[in-house]
This record gives C-alpha cells, structure tokens and sequence, in this order.
C-alpha cells in the first residue's frame, strides 16, 4: 500500500461532476415519464455472451454472479406489464481493466414500448446532445461504413476478402479465425477513428451479430441484426436493440452462446432461462439500450483515463 493510496483517483470536481451527470439523466426520463427501477446485482445466473465474463461470488456457499447488465431483470419486468422503464446503477465484468475500463462500472439502460431500434436511435443522439452540448447527430449503416472507408460490402465480401482487407488495412501478428474477428478487428482499429468528433449512430450489423436483436431483412435484402451502436469521437458509448420477442429464439441463441464457450474452453455459466419464460408469457415488443455512464462523464468533461471520473478504480477499492 502506498502512502496516498486511501484517496480517490478522481478529483472532487469530477465527482461534483458525475453528480450532475446523473441528476441530468435523471431529469431527462422523468420528462419522458419512464420509470427508474432497481434490479438484481446479484444472481443465480449468468450471461452467457461468449465475448463477456461474470463475476463469480459465493452466496449462503453457493455460486452466484454480480451483473454484467441489468438487461433480463428489466426484460422481466417489462413481460410483467411495467411499461417503459430504465436503470441507472452498477454493473460488473470480469476482465475489464484499461484506461476506459474498470470491472466495476455505471451504466444506463432503458426500453421503450413500442420502439424501434430507429425511433430509440434518436433518443439516445438527444441524450448525448444534451450532455455533451453536440446538435448534429450522424445516422450511418454498417454497410456504408465499411464502403466509404474501405470500398467493402461487409455483409457480402467473402472470408478471404475480409482477411485480405485486414492483412492491407492492419498490421497483425496472427491470423483472423472468422468473419466476425474479421469484421470486429476492423471495426476497432481502423473504423471507430474515421467516425469523426461527433455523434455517430451506426446501425444494421451483420446477422451474425445479432445478439439479443431482431434480424431482418434490410432494402437490400440481407438479412441484418435491428442493433445499433452509438460513438462519440471513436469512443463506443452504448449498445441497443431492436429487442427479439420470441422466446424459441431466445433459446437458440442461449444454447448456441454455451457450445460456442465449451468448444472454446471458455467458462459456461448457467443461463437465464427465466427471461425465455418471460418472453414466452408475452414481453411487448420495445427497443432497449446500454449507455456506458462513466465513458459519457470522461467525454462531457474532457477525461483521458477512466480512474479520473471515478472515485475508487479496482486497485484502490
């Protein structure tokens, strides 16, 4: 321990700061008449996202796990008739540790009834203009992405081409294993930066990008994931959905989530299948989305690293 470990890395001005942030949020959706709900940090289970790990805790000599998003708590509040609703609190991950990372972290989820990914998509630029002080909003497809900056069609370039594009776009040690890391690999080095300074909102990804999304069919026909992913000058800020009803699919994307983490001798966590359930009994069709709050104070005060906006990062917590 050393001498001045006990004091926040954060300074008080920040914290005043993330005081107002959070009251600004706050004021925001009580204007839009959606409610602020708590849901469970700790539970019996798990994600099962293959790219997100739990934190695993031991409850009454049980294993339970803290929350890597407080998405099926409000799902199941929104099957039990709740109505338009958000999330403003902790989540967890293993892992995540970096100058935009801590595994202990404040995000902001909400869903709306009735929503779209589209219509959800201008709520979240309204958020963001508000707190960052930004008016234009840019409103761009995946597809057009890729062909502006790299003259590839993401949804029907072949694995070859998409290895071949990031063997001239990247300089790597290894060789990518699917189209996914293709297309993820490039996304992150390359594309995120030529986003520009402003609010981007990019939208339609692969299918195989789905998640917990919708996919259908875009003005091309290719089938696409209804997701979207908000960014402020290369800096990913939030993740939603055109939120999947259908509890059968739900399933599906469950199970193919724990053979893809046995195959890849990743830990398999036990599902919620509690939200299935909850889709079968009739969850409202709605759009939802994850915005990172701590990511969103290093932005709107002109923070370089995550431990100055918040008090007490993992190493001094």
């Amino acid at each position: 321990m050393t001498e001045n470990s006990w004091q926040p890395t954060a300074s008080l001005a920040a914290l005043r700061r993330r005081a107002a942030l959070l009251a600004e949020i706050r004021r925001f959706f009580a204007a839009r008449t959606v409610l602020e709900v708590e849901v469970p940090a700790l539970s019996r289970r798990a994600t099962s996202d293959p790219h997100i790990d739990s934190i695993t805790a031991l409850c009454n000599g049980e294993p339970a796990f803290l929350a890597t998003s407080p998405e099926f708590g409000l799902k199941r509040l929104l099957a039990a008739g709740l109505g338009d609703c958000y999330y403003l609190g902790k989540a967890f991950r293993e892992g995540e540790a970096g100058g935009r990372h801590n595994p202990e972290f404040t995000m902001l989820e909400w869903y709306r009834c009735g929503w779209d990914d589209r219509r959800l998509m201008k709520e979240v630029g309204e958020l963001l203009g508000l707190v960052l002080g930004m008016e234009q909003v840019q409103f761009l497809s995946y597809r057009e992405l890729f062909l502006r900056e790299l003259r590839l069609d993401p949804h029907a370039a072949s694995e070859s081409e998409l290895r071949a594009c990031v063997a001239r776009e990247l300089e790597l040690s290894f060789v990518p294993a699917s189209r996914d890391e293709c297309l993820d690999l490039l996304m992150s080095h390359r594309l995120e930066a030529a986003m520009g300074g402003g609010i981007t909102l990019l939208y339609d990804f692969p299918a195989s990008q789905a998640a917990l999304a919708k996919v259908v069919a875009d003005d091309h026909g290719t089938p696409v994931a209804r997701r979207f992913e908000a960014y402020v000058g290369g800096l990913e800020l939030a993740n939603g959905y055109w939120e999947l009803t259908d509890a059968e699919e739900q399933l599906r994307r469950f199970r193919a989530d724990h053979r893809y983490r046995a195959q890849h001798k990743l830990h398999v966590y036990p599902f919620e299948e509690r939200l299935v359930a909850a889709l079968a009994a009739g969850m409202p069709e709605c759009a939802g989305v994850a915005l990172g709050v701590d990511r969103l104070l290093m932005l709107a005060g002109g923070y370089s690293r995550i431990e100055e906006v918040i008090a007490f990062p993992l190493e001094r917590a």
